[in-house]
């Protein structure tokens, strides 16, 4: 079977890896650089060449066991060069290494575009079919590798030492948070096979770049951690113990780069998702929260800016009947949800959890929202919510001197309608506490895991294939290591008799874009234990019951007609025992 999907937002593209490094006298340190960059560039050639050469090899007449070997290695050493393409032209990376999804573009400039993808996932399912499609093959070897050698033609890298370390600390995320899960490895499950290429190239990429360790034994130290991992991705994909890998190599690996980038006194021009301090891949301090928000300058006076949000938040003057506030939905104690299938007679959605929305690319349900400011407006025009204009809600917070004097004071400007919105969204991006057991336990902070609990980690990320829609380290649709886009899914969520799908066409109905019947946003699984029902319409009560229909295949499992289901499975056939792991780990992620 092939499997159909789609996707909810344009890529966007954002070129920080091609940066020129300067004109003018270069000094001695600089020399090391170009050094590297003429050295790495002709690796990286190699490896394009290599790829584009095995592709091409599909197209002669032979066997389909020997096509598919061509392919394993012409996959090899696009695996060898993803640190390199993944950094440099996040474009052409997301295309050749996406899963089988006809993309929708511009649906927002109502400039609507639906392609069909290209790229090695494409490939491999085309390979394995029952019966081959040599034609379909053919048109898709052709255009991946011209794809490939286009890239090779082009080739100029320019990279400086913050470069090469934003490489190093991105593909050593990626493979914790999409390598080992079987996100883009969709038949042949060679998922930690390919993991340790790519660390090959890590090691290649230090071993280039010796001359800039003033610490021997901290090169060696680098070399060998990577090595180490290596040693421990030889394993089955189903046994493999992910908990482990993380705590004991992502985690030392990440401090280590930390060290690194301290001996090579790197300077950062900017942050990007990934904190340039980041240490572990959970805490709260693994993610730049300003690379998501609308407003870069979120720090300054930040703290007294969440505490007039909070204010607002829970302030029931804001909405029309003064019977109303966003606390009135969204409840502390139930991880900002309210405990009700929707929350009163004319909604028809679920209120989400906040915490951790601060880490999207889009808001509500839908996604019809880029920002948690947009998503404000969306609340107080809404006729089952507050039901009102953003004049009226200016004119009654200028009414009580303590917010009229705090937005005076915080915000230089005379934007008072963006700046209420914004004290609000930066309340709601405070709630990320990075603080459960989970959390706690996986930082080394403490050792209270139980079996179960760390056995229902592993499944997530590896055999349930939860973590290929959940990422880690938020739990969300928003994908790492780059964070350029929050994905939505078409899972077949069945409607409350549950004899049928829910009739919210979710996303369909924002643009009336047919590819988007049923879709609505991957959200997190943090505080999963406290925000029940579930799913968009709240028709599961317990986490039984959505692991229960995840593992049947969701709604094409239980027999309804959705051709552009999402789940990459027909069903997943857990026993009782990994479904009772399973939500033993989720409930782990309650914060505390």
């Amino acid at each position: 079977m092939r499997y159909i999907y789609y996707k909810a937002k344009t890529y966007i593209f954002v070129c920080l890896s091609l940066l020129a490094i300067g004109c003018g006298q270069k000094d001695k340190k600089y020399d090391v650089v170009d050094t590297f960059e003429k050295e790495i560039s002709i690796v990286y050639e190699k490896q394009l060449e290599a790829s584009a050469s095995y592709l091409d090899s599909l197209n002669a007449t032979m066997e389909i066991e020997k096509k598919r070997d061509f392919y394993a290695k012409a996959r090899k050493n696009f695996k060898l060069l993803e640190p390199v393409l993944a950094h440099t032209d996040k474009n052409n990376y997301k295309s050749l290494n996406a899963p089988n999804i006809l993309i929708v573009k511009g649906e927002e400039s109502l400039d609507l575009k639906v392609m069909n993808p290209i790229g090695f996932q494409v490939i491999e399912e085309t390979l394995y079919e029952d019966t081959l499609d040599t034609l379909a093959l053919k048109n898709l070897v052709n255009v991946t590798s011209a794809r490939l050698k286009l890239i090779k033609n082009n080739l100029h890298l320019q990279l400086k030492e913050y470069h090469i370390i934003w490489l190093l600390r991105e593909q050593i995320t990626r493979i914790a948070t999409t390598g080992i899960t079987g996100f883009d490895s969709p038949v042949l499950n060679q998922s930690l096979l390919e993991s340790s290429y790519t660390y090959e190239t890590l090691k290649e990429i230090v071993k280039l770049n010796r001359s800039k360790f003033s610490s021997k034994d901290m090169y060696a130290k680098v070399i060998k951690s990577f090595e180490m991992a290596q040693f421990a991705l030889k394993t089955d994909f189903n046994a493999f113990d992910r908990f482990d890998f993380i705590q004991n190599h992502t985690d030392p690996q990440l401090k280590l780069l930390l060290e690194v980038q301290e001996d090579w006194k790197v300077q950062f021009p900017f942050e990007l998702g990934l904190s340039n301090n980041m240490h572990t891949l959970f805490s709260e301090s693994t993610l730049n929260k300003g690379y998501f928000s609308d407003k870069q300058n979120d720090t300054v006076k930040i703290i007294e800016k969440e505490a007039l949000g909070k204010a607002l938040f829970n302030d029931v003057s804001l909405s029309k009947n003064y019977n109303m506030s966003c606390a009135s939905c969204h409840i502390k104690d139930l991880a900002f949800t309210d405990g009700k299938r929707v929350f009163d007679k004319n909604q028809t959605r679920n209120t989400p959890t906040l915490t951790y929305s601060a880490y999207q690319k889009g808001f509500f349900m839908d996604s019809r929202a880029g920002s948690l400011e947009g998503q404000v407006v969306g609340v107080v025009k809404n006729h089952n919510e507050f039901n009102t204009s953003m004049d009226s809600v200016i004119a009654r917070v200028f009414q009580n001197n303590d917010y009229k004097k705090s937005l005076e004071t915080l915000y230089g400007n005379k934007r008072v309608s963006y700046n209420i919105r914004h004290a609000i969204a930066s309340y709601i991006k405070s709630l990320n506490a990075f603080s459960s057991k989970f959390d706690k336990n996986i930082r080394g902070e403490e050792n209270t895991l139980t079996q179960n609990e760390k056995k229902g980690f592993n499944l997530f990320m590896g055999k349930a294939l939860c973590a290929t829609c959940h990422f880690a380290p938020v739990f969300n649709g928003t994908v790492p290591p780059n964070y350029l886009d929050t994905e939505m899914e078409a899972i077949g969520t069945p409607n409350l008799a549950q004899n049928g799908l829910s009739e919210d066409l979710g996303r369909y109905d924002v643009f009336k874009t047919e590819a988007r019947k049923h879709f609505f946003k991957t959200p997190t699984i943090r505080n999963i234990g406290k925000t029940s029902p579930y799913m968009h319409n709240g028709v599961f009560k317990t986490l039984e019951e959505v692991v229960d229909f995840y593992s049947k295949g969701g709604g094409v499992g239980l027999g309804f007609d959705l051709p552009n289901q999402t789940l990459p499975f027909d069903n997943l056939e857990l026993t009782d025992q990994e479904i009772k792991e399973l939500v033993s780990f989720m409930e782990t992620l309650t914060d505390e």
